[in-house]
């Protein structure tokens, strides 16, 4: 296979990546024919994987506008992927142009595109990091440069947290990365579950074991418990589609499909 210029040297290209086949079905086009074979192999199970995971994608827009509207002007994007239209970024500075972000992804496949859309923006990085080693990300000079901890910040967890097993502790790192950041600053997570989803469903999660990570599906009670000691926002943890939809027909008739829940929580 030839190799593309945004992919780099050591990328195996014979083996899917999570962030490819995300890339995949939110319709960009930063994708192997290994990673669009896995994700059709998915649809045959969930028919509707491509309208969840824009439907993340669409939340993750609609968080941003409303924490540019509360002030907010500096992001810490944690587990962003391959940046396609509508990212962090474009959205924030869209609103605010000095507004910073800071991307990470442990995947060197994003990290290598995030650097090359993002050469010519000086308030916007990337940093290849593992989620579910919060030190790490905070001691980053790009994060250092860019981020001001003595200001208030939002901590986005979008599709995340279920790539981190439980002997990493997620709970632990949500709690590191919110004993930095000041109060004023926000905290948004979506994450996977099993709740009320059909069995084919989880048969297809099962298939994310063939990437280098692999998706733990957790309890509403379970997800939830990521925001203790903040004050999670109206309408609370809700499955994607219901998370301040911008018109009813954002919903959808079925919102549970979208087999994740969001929810965007404020430090006091």
């Amino acid at each position: 296979m030839t190799r593309p210029s945004w992919a780099p040297e050591g990328i195996d290209l014979d083996r899917p990546s999570a962030s490819r086949v995300y890339d995949y079905f939110v319709g960009g086009m930063h994708n192997f024919e290994i990673d669009r074979q896995l994700a059709q192999q998915i649809e045959t199970f969930t028919p509707n994987v491509a309208e969840t995971m824009r439907a993340n994608r669409d939340l993750l827009r609609r968080c941003v506008r409303f924490l540019t509207d509360q002030g907010i002007e500096q992001f810490l994007d944690i587990g962003s992927g391959i940046p396609t239209v509508g990212n962090v970024h474009e959205v924030a500075q869209a609103a605010d142009p000095s507004a910073r972000v800071v991307y990470v992804d442990i995947d060197p496949v994003a990290v290598a595109h995030s650097a090359a859309i993002l050469a010519d923006n000086p308030n916007a990085a990337v940093v290849q990091a593992d989620a579910g080693r919060p030190e790490t990300i905070l001691a980053d000079p790009s994060v250092q440069r860019l981020i001001d901890f003595d200001k208030p910040v939002a901590v986005l967890l979008l599709g995340v947290l279920h790539f981190v097993t439980d002997d990493a502790d997620p709970a632990g790192c949500v709690t590191r990365l919110g004993a930095a950041v000041p109060a004023g600053s926000y905290l948004a997570i979506t994450h996977a579950t099993a709740d009320g989803q059909p069995a084919e469903v989880l048969e297809a999660q099962k298939l994310s074991g063939r990437t280098s990570t692999e998706i733990v599906l957790r309890t509403h009670d379970e997800i939830a418990a990521y925001f203790t000691g903040w004050t999670m926002l109206d309408p609370g943890l809700v499955h994607l589609p219901l998370w301040r939809p911008e018109h009813p027909d954002d919903i959808g008739e079925h919102p549970e499909r979208s087999g994740a829940y969001g929810a965007v929580a404020r430090k006091d």
